[in-house]
């Protein structure tokens, strides 16, 4: 974990913001303040992005996804006194801002509110609102007003959306104190309802054979300022295999989320939903001219209420020329580990060079080659079968005509 030491917050001491390096390392964010004393007074732990919709000039309605916050200040970040609650201030991109307030309750001494949480965005951004009709600076503000025991540390892996005007924002992995006692923070935690209901939800039924039914296909893609940057198509499930028993789960993508970023060398496809935390698929550039599947990083909450992680950075599958997309309508298995494997169904994925929000000329998979080369082989067989009958009839032939010449 990189910690970076900004300048002094006033009546906070200094602001210690950390950045968890890793595979998630453009999403995870974790915030450290402390008081004059340098003692904890907050700690926030959490992963978020956001999707507005504004209008064209020529009067079509665009979409962007926010998500990409390594540049972020946190100006305005303060522990709060007796008068002002704390407060978390997030800055970033370009014209892009993001404030939680948290007030204690007048009428209670145990608890305190996620009061409200607000979000402005700046159309003037041509790089990132290109086209856009009205420019200006826009704020959605959203009450919350959740109830906290002062005690607690309030943690939510699931995912939460707040929806307002033209902004979706989503909020997973949260982990929060506001008014941390004694520079502790506490390990009892206050989970919120999707938490409490999560191995309702969407069970992952135990199982020790893989599911019949064929999961249903989705199409995901992720927006960066440029537009359409990565596009997925395919269906998935998962076969997880932990304390001896076999589990497999389908993913409805109706119910899923998808979020991601693209970078020149690397790009990301994350899934998350009710009980996935989240399902990592990056890619990679190899030689300058070809892409393929790198790496695949998946945590989530089984039946039990146990957390289920792991990663594995070393694959190679999905290989394919750089301004094309890569095509499996066969079943192919992902071995992620020994204990994990994602079957995919009707695949096809292009996560560079995307033009226009379309998919470029697929390059197939070695499963579908085969379906050629099936009908190929029988093909050549019968024809070098004619080719040997012909051969055989017109030897005989000749045979039986120099036969007669001998009389």
């Amino acid at each position: 974990m990189v910690c970076f030491r900004l300048a002094p917050v006033p009546g906070c001491g200094f602001l210690l913001f950390c950045l968890v390096l890793g595979t998630v390392s453009s999403y995870a964010l974790e915030l450290n303040l402390t008081d004059s004393s340098k003692a904890t007074c907050l700690y926030a732990k959490w992963q978020m992005n956001f999707t507005i919709r504004y209008e064209t000039t020529d009067k079509h309605n665009k979409t962007v996804t926010i998500s990409d916050f390594d540049a972020a200040a946190y100006n305005g970040s303060v522990c709060g006194d007796d008068q002002n609650g704390p407060k978390i201030a997030v800055q970033f991109g370009s014209g892009f801002s993001w404030i939680v307030n948290f007030t204690k309750e007048a009428s209670s001494t145990s608890t305190y509110l996620v009061d409200s949480i607000s979000f402005s965005y700046d159309t003037n951004d041509n790089a990132t609102f290109p086209d856009a009709k009205e420019k200006g600076v826009f704020t959605v503000n959203n009450r919350v007003a959740l109830k906290i025991p002062l005690n607690d540390i309030f943690r939510c892996n699931s995912l939460s959306t707040l929806e307002k005007s033209d902004v979706v924002q989503h909020y997973w992995d949260v982990h929060v104190q506001a008014f941390v006692q004694n520079g502790t923070v506490s390990t009892t935690e206050f989970l919120c309802d999707k938490d409490k209901t999560v191995t309702t939800a969407m069970p992952i039924v135990p199982t020790t054979a893989p599911s019949p039914t064929k999961p249903v296909v989705g199409s995901y893609s992720v927006v960066n300022s440029n537009g359409t940057c990565l596009l997925a198509t395919m269906g998935l499930q998962l076969n997880i295999t932990h304390d001896k028993v076999a589990s497999v789960f389908n993913i409805n993508p109706n119910t899923t989320n998808a979020t991601g970023s693209c970078q020149p060398q690397t790009a990301l496809l994350r899934l998350s939903s009710s009980n996935i935390k989240y399902l990592d698929f990056v890619f990679a550039v190899k030689n300058e001219n070809r892409f393929y599947l790198k790496e695949v990083n998946v945590s989530m909450i089984l039946v039990n209420g146990s957390v289920y992680s792991i990663s594995n950075t070393n694959l190679s599958y999905w290989d394919a020329p750089l301004g094309s997309s890569y095509m499996c309508n066969k079943e192919q298995t992902v071995s992620v580990s020994g204990a994990f494997q994602i079957n995919t169904f009707d695949l096809r994925v292009q996560p560079f060079s995307v033009t226009e929000g379309k998919y470029s000329t697929a390059q197939d998979c070695s499963a579908d080659d085969d379906n050629f080369l099936v009908p190929i082989a029988v093909g050549a067989a019968l024809a070098g079968v004619l080719i040997l009958v012909l051969l055989a009839y017109f030897i005989g032939l000749k045979r039986h005509h120099a036969g007669y010449e001998q009389f």
